[in-house]
């Protein structure tokens, strides 16, 4: 199929028909489904030479970063973790060192109380493939990517930029903080930043059907992405902006309780912009506004 990995979801989506246990269907970062509570599912499939290269990294943090990008899904729906099954497809002959995967996986599941309870094994000709699906809770409502509205305030958990450099290998689901910050405000919407933070971003305003304002200076960038500036061409701002597998999360507030927000942060958060009517992406840079392109990974299809 020609194009990217968004457009063959947008072309599920329109033929995925309503079905009365489905609440939330392809589009999100879990879907959510009805029943005595509300449970979130998620899965994300991590492919050899595409999402680490093994020989790099070694199993153990394979499976550490399989597990934590799955979490960080739950994070950015406003849940909590209850379980999670995982698939693996290991290349032919690679023998006793299998076990690492499995330590990796529960390193970090174990770290977020979350019970690995069974899955799948295969094995073939080719590179290593690790496949992950975590069940899930909301803590009050799934915070959906459709929930913005014009006027929110628009924070982000942490810095961004530069997680080539060795964070994408490690990164720490935002659980804890989705936590305080959920059960102590009324999130709008929210993604965590997997693919780059204005291209994840850009999901929530497509979603919202609004638009939003970043401001240059308030980007919190990684020093990681400073570093990376000094060896790429580019600016630590574009690194922060485009590079993705942060894992930070992205969200939206109504303005009167992020001001509560900021007066008094249960958790690191940084204000970077604001909603508006008009769709689009734009950045102030030193008092004049400009287009902002969404830039960031996407798979090609």
């Amino acid at each position: 199929m020609s194009g990217g990995e968004f457009a063959f979801i947008r072309s599920i989506r329109d033929v995925t028909p309503p079905h009365p246990a489905v609440i939330v269907g392809p589009g999100d970062d879990c879907a959510v489904l009805a029943g005595p509570g509300r449970l979130l599912v998620t899965t994300d499939v991590l492919t050899e030479g595409v999402d680490f290269i093994l020989h790099d990294c070694g199993l153990r943090a394979v499976g550490r970063k399989a597990m934590a990008v799955n979490l960080s899904d739950i994070a950015a729906m406003g849940g909590r973790p209850l379980a999670a099954v995982v698939g693996v497809v290991f290349p032919a002959g690679e023998g006793g060192a299998r076990h690492e995967l499995h330590l990796g996986l529960r390193e970090v599941a174990d770290a977020f109380r979350t019970p690995l309870v069974g899955g799948d094994t295969n094995s073939w000709d080719h590179g290593l493939v690790v496949s992950v699906t975590v069940l899930g809770e909301p803590i009050r409502e799934p915070v959906l990517r459709s929930g913005a509205k014009p006027g929110d305030w628009i924070f982000v958990t942490g810095p961004c930029g530069g997680s080539i450099l060795g964070r994408h290998l490690n990164p720490m689901p935002r659980l804890r903080e989705v936590e305080a910050l959920v059960t102590n405000f009324n999130l709008r919407s929210m993604i965590d930043v997997s693919d780059g933070l204005a291209a994840d971003l850009n999901h929530i305003l497509e979603e919202s059907a609004c638009g939003a304002v970043l401001h240059a200076d308030a980007i919190p960038i990684h020093p990681d992405a400073i570093e990376l500036a000094t060896r790429s061409g580019r600016t630590p701002l574009d690194h922060a902006l485009s590079d993705g597998e942060d894992f930070e999360l992205i969200f939206t507030i109504d303005p009167q309780m992020g001001a509560k927000l900021l007066a008094a942060p249960p958790v690191p958060v940084w204000k970077i912009g604001e909603c508006v009517t008009e769709a689009g992406l734009w950045m102030t840079v030193n008092g004049q506004q400009r287009p902002l392109a969404a830039t960031g990974w996407e798979h090609r299809m």
